[in-house]
Parts: C-alpha cells; structure tokens; sequence
C-alpha cells in the first residue's frame, strides 16, 4: 500500500478509512458527555447532568484509543514500506510533530479560556479574588492535553521503526520474521488477539499499587513519560496493527468474526459495567480476585470491540463512499480542534433548561459543525491541509482527492 492508502495492486482499505474517521469522531461525544456525567467529572459542570451518561463514557473510553494505537500501527507499516526508514521519519515530522508543536499552545489557551469563564459562572465571587499563580511546569506535569495521541505516536515511531530495522538486521533471511507470522496467523485464526496482546496490559493492572478501575487506562496527557499502564495498552495495539498489515491477507478472518466480536464486546462491556459499578468513582481500589476478575473483563472487552469495529467496517464499508472518504480527511483536523469548541458549546448551554439528553446531542452536533465549517472553508484546499494530509490545493472536481494516513 501507498501512503495514500492504496495497495500497491491498486485497491484500497476503504474500511479502514472510515473506522479511522468514525473513531475519531466518537472523541467529539466522549468528551462532551464528561459535562453531563453524574458525579462531576470535568471543568464545565452541567446542571442537567446525570448518571445515565456515565456508561456511554465508560463503552467509548474503553476502546477507543487502542483502536486508534491499532490502526496507527498498521499505516505506519504501510508508510515504512513506501518510504523507508529515513522517509518515514521525515514525513512524521511534518504531519505529526509539526501539529503538535503548532496547535499545543492555542489549543491549551483556549482551554484555560474557557475553564476560566466556567470557573467564574458556577462562582462569580471569584472574579474579586486575585488570580492564582500558574503551576510550574515540569517534566512530570507539562500539560499535553488531547494532543497526548501524538506525542504518544512519535514515542511509538522512535521506538518500533529503529527496532524494526535491528530485526531486519539480525534476521537477514527473514526465517525469524516468517515464523513470527505463522504464531501471527495462528492468533487470529484461533480467536486468540484478545488473550495474547491484551495480557500485557492485563498483568501490569494486577501490581498496580492504586488502580482506578473505572477509567482503566489512565490518560497520559500530562508529562513527558506516559504511565505503565497506557504504554503496555497502546504498544500492545500498535504492534498488532504493524503485524497485521505485514499478514494483511488475514484481515479476512477479522472480517468473518467481526459481528463475534462486537457481541463479546458487548457482554464484556456490560459485565465490566456490573462488576465496577455504574457510577464513575474517585476511590482506587486495591489489587485481590475482583480486580484479576474485572480487569480480565475490561482488557478483552477492550480488544473485542477493535476487533469487532474493524470486522464489521470490513464487512459493509469497504467499498469507495464519498461520505467516508469526507469523514475520514476532515478527522485529523477535528480532532486538533474539538476540544476547545466541545468546551465552549457545554459552556454556551449551561444557560439552557433541558435535560442532558437534549444538551448532550447540542454540544456534539454544534461541535462538529463547527469544526466540519471550518475544515471546508479554511482547511481542506489550504497549505494546512497539506500539512494534515499531504494535500495540495485542488479543483473542486466530484472526484474526491487521496486522504494520508496520519494516524
């Protein structure tokens, strides 16, 4: 495959495409609903909000960036394979890094901006206090916000690609590589993914001194060497998708077990939510038979919906869809940008008498209009759209241009 995503026989992952956009997208309502979410679990506290939420949270959280660590696996192989080592690092700079270092600051501006304003709504007697000081930042708590999915990535790069070409070194003949593909193999074909990559994650839960269970993997947005937990869960995911591009032909049995999978998914989602609780708790909770019992849940639940998402995508997207090929250009933008505009319609209709089930979809469908306007009018046929996705400007033709795949 190309960078384009496009096999070097011509066809294309279309289906990958759009579990890509579409995952993407499902940061948009993971992150309005942390306003609506009984208890209080975000800067914009709602007074509409409600416990009915805090399932929703829980499902996508679960899932949702291991399944992004996957598919960034599997187009960082598709990259490597077309650009070599030297290329690859080159291209990641522009699209990865240079993203990150531009929109850090702006988007944590706008952040404080915006916490601020609901600061002084909820208590306007803060406006007669001095301000507080900021906090010192350090290695420890440099705030990466969102923008952690990248940081993330480049860590990944640097540390998989080199290793990489040492394998390619010492395994000139490539017998290590072939019979590593047949273990591959042998996983997928047996229904294993969940049990072989998700036990890393699985046995670093159990010596945790204070694991809180609820969001499972904690978020490493903040500091510039991410927790244990998140670096077992998404190297874990970014080796699978790198193996599985490299055995791409058994993306059929991903395919033939996706609705298996999405069903698993849910079982386990539901036990996990049983046994942890539906409410979203602050106390950490000690190790013993419970937490072996909930986590074993969570981590294969977790891998079970990647699995399923992508098995199904496989099934009924694969196939050339204007609307996806959309979703999946615009994606990379949104997702630089919804956090701050998630922020500010919650904060818009704090005002607003409805329950969260009206408030809820606002705050999603506001957001993306108006992250989708902008990417239309400023982005898409714009030099950052080149940047995001390697995209000159074009005519506007009915053919839809070539998308990158950036994460």
């Amino acid at each position: 495959m190309t960078q384009d995503g496009q096999s070097t026989e011509g066809s294309r992952f279309y289906a990958l495409d759009a579990v890509r956009g579409g995952a993407l997208f499902l940061g948009v309502v993971l992150h309005a609903g942390l306003a609506y979410m009984s208890p209080p679990a975000w800067v914009v506290v709602d007074a509409a909000a409600d416990a009915a939420v805090n399932p929703l949270f829980f499902t996508i959280h679960m899932f949702r960036m291991s399944l992004f660590f996957v598919l960034a696996g599997f187009f960082a192989r598709l990259l490597y394979r077309k650009r070599g080592a030297a290329g690859f690092f080159l291209d990641r700079l522009k699209r990865v890094a240079g993203p990150l270092v531009l929109f850090w600051l702006p988007v944590l501006a706008a952040i404080i901006t915006v916490a601020i304003l609901a600061a002084l709504k909820a208590n306007p007697a803060l406006a007669t206090q001095p301000p507080a000081p900021p906090p010192a930042l350090t290695a420890e708590t440099f705030p990466l916000t969102h923008l952690w999915f990248l940081y993330m990535l480049l860590l990944l790069y640097a540390v998989c690609v080199p290793l990489r070409g040492l394998l390619a070194f010492i395994d000139s003949g490539g017998a290590l590589r072939r019979a590593a593909d047949g273990v591959f193999g042998f996983v997928i074909r047996w229904d294993l993914t969940p049990l072989v990559f998700g036990l890393p994650l699985w046995l670093l839960i159990q010596v945790q001194p204070q694991w809180d269970h609820w969001l499972g993997i904690p978020t490493p947005d903040k500091g510039f060497v991410p927790n244990a937990l998140a670096c077992a869960a998404y190297l874990s995911a970014f080796v699978f998708g790198w193996c599985l591009h490299r055995n791409a032909d058994r993306l059929e049995m991903v395919r033939k077990k996706g609705f298996l999978n999405l069903f698993s998914a849910v079982a386990l989602t539901l036990l996990a939510q049983w046994l942890g609780g539906h409410q979203a708790e602050t106390d950490a909770v000690t190790g013993g038979a419970w937490r072996a019992l909930y986590s074993a849940a969570y981590v294969l639940g977790l891998w079970s919906w990647c699995l399923g998402l992508i098995g199904v995508a496989l099934r009924f997207l694969d196939r050339p869809s204007r609307f996806w090929r959309y979703v999946a250009d615009s994606a990379y933008w949104v997702y630089l940008v919804h956090l701050p505009l998630v922020m500010l319609m919650q904060y818009a209709l704090l005002d607003l008498s409805a329950p969260y089930f009206v408030k809820l979809p606002l705050a999603v469908f506001g957001t993306l209009f108006l992250s989708l306007l902008s990417y239309q009018l400023l982005v898409r046929y714009s030099f950052i759209g080149a940047i995001l996705d390697g995209r000159k400007r074009v005519s506007r033709k009915r053919q839809p241009p070539a998308t990158t795949a950036t994460v």
